[in-house]
């Protein structure tokens, strides 16, 4: 019976992980620019995007108006304060950053596309793993926006 038992607790735990980790896993195939665009989310629930997102997945761009080369300067300057998050790419209308959590190292990619014809910067953040975020991906984009409103871009 104790037996019976154990292999209960396993197996709801095991659902639970499969529940939460496993189903939407990303990998970092699908990031960057196609056609003038970031890639869309999953169907999962922990990702955000400001370009060809259904109701769930969407975000606002982030308007500027300043000169794009000081626009992705100082965004590059706010991603070096964001909490455990590293730009691993860039070029002059693209910027990659991972971003991994607290506890359990979970990594998100983070990606910001500034196109040469607006004042705008295109937002994406997506988990690799996992189904639900607790919204930790909008979160964390929101608060980038708000950095980058008070330094006026």
């Amino acid at each position: 019976m104790f037996s019976q038992k154990l292999q209960g607790v396993i197996f709801a735990i095991f659902l639970t992980l499969n529940m939460f980790m496993l189903p939407a896993v990303t990998s970092a195939a699908g990031l960057g620019i196609e056609s003038g665009h970031l890639a869309s989310c999953p169907a999962s629930p922990n990702c955000v995007v400001s370009q060809n997102a259904d109701a769930k997945h969407s975000i606002e761009p982030i308007p500027y108006h300043l000169d794009h080369d000081t626009a992705r300067e100082i965004l590059l300057k706010v991603l070096t304060v964001v909490p455990r998050t590293e730009v691993i790419e860039q070029t002059d209308n693209y910027i990659h950053a991972l971003s991994k959590s607290r506890i359990f190292k979970f990594v998100d990619d983070v990606e910001f596309y500034l196109p040469a014809d607006e004042s705008v910067i295109h937002i994406r953040s997506a988990s690799r793993v996992g189904d639900s975020d607790l919204g930790v991906n909008r979160r964390r984009m929101e608060q980038i926006r708000l950095a980058l409103r008070d330094l006026n871009i």
